[in-house]
């Protein structure tokens, strides 16, 4: 049985790379089930070319979906060069159609480096999970490998770059998880300092919506 690479959810086509996460956060899906609409998302295998992904998106009917997505069950800017090629292909064969990124805004930590530069121009949106209004909040929510401090302050960062690098930018918190209660106006308040638009996903018993 091959890997999924590629899925279809709600009438867009998402792209899942990796299993790996710099974050642990307490209310990942993934902890819950390893499925999304019947398509395993848990990777055999994390060695694997962009042409592979390419290919399995080429039978999804690509031209039918309403926007492309690199979301799957780990962080997908860990596999930035494969995002990147994938990216340049998904822009010369479907240039109408938007590619966005859901992320924990980790990737400058990740690669040592200032990734934003590198994703102008192939990445029109991203979703970046801000999680908390503070740092000690970020840390027992999003259990990160970094420090709180670091981690948190570097979310922060890629949110604002990704704004002023004209990235439609969305910080997202989540709402309704157990005793975890970030202050909505707080963090709403932070993602428009930073340039950015601000969106609640509320936990649902399945997963947060």
């Amino acid at each position: 049985m091959s890997d999924n690479y590629a899925y279809l959810l709600d009438g867009a086509l998402y792209i899942n790379l990796t299993n790996a996460c710099t974050n642990n956060c307490v209310f990942c899906i993934r902890d819950l089930n390893s499925k999304v609409k019947d398509k395993n998302l848990w990777l055999e295998k994390e060695k694997f070319t962009p042409q592979d992904v390419i290919e399995q998106i080429k039978k999804l009917e690509p031209q039918q979906q309403r926007e492309f997505v690199f979301c799957g069950y780990g962080e997908p800017i860990i596999k930035l060069d494969h995002i990147k090629e994938i990216s340049k292909f998904l822009k010369e064969n479907y240039p109408e159609k938007k590619i966005r990124i859901n992320t924990n805004g980790h990737g400058n930590l990740i690669h040592k480096r200032d990734i934003v530069p590198e994703l102008k121009g192939l990445i029109d949106k991203v979703s970046v999970s801000l999680n908390g209004e503070d740092a000690d909040l970020y840390g027992k929510i999003s259990q990160p490998t970094y420090s709180p401090e670091t981690a948190y302050q570097a979310v922060l960062d890629f949110i604002k770059e990704c704004s002023e690098n004209g990235i439609d930018t969305t910080a997202t918190i989540v709402t309704g998880y157990k005793d975890f209660k970030p202050d909505v106006e707080k963090c709403r308040e932070i993602a428009e300092n930073l340039g950015a638009k601000f969106r609640i996903r509320e936990w649902l018993d399945e997963g947060y919506n």
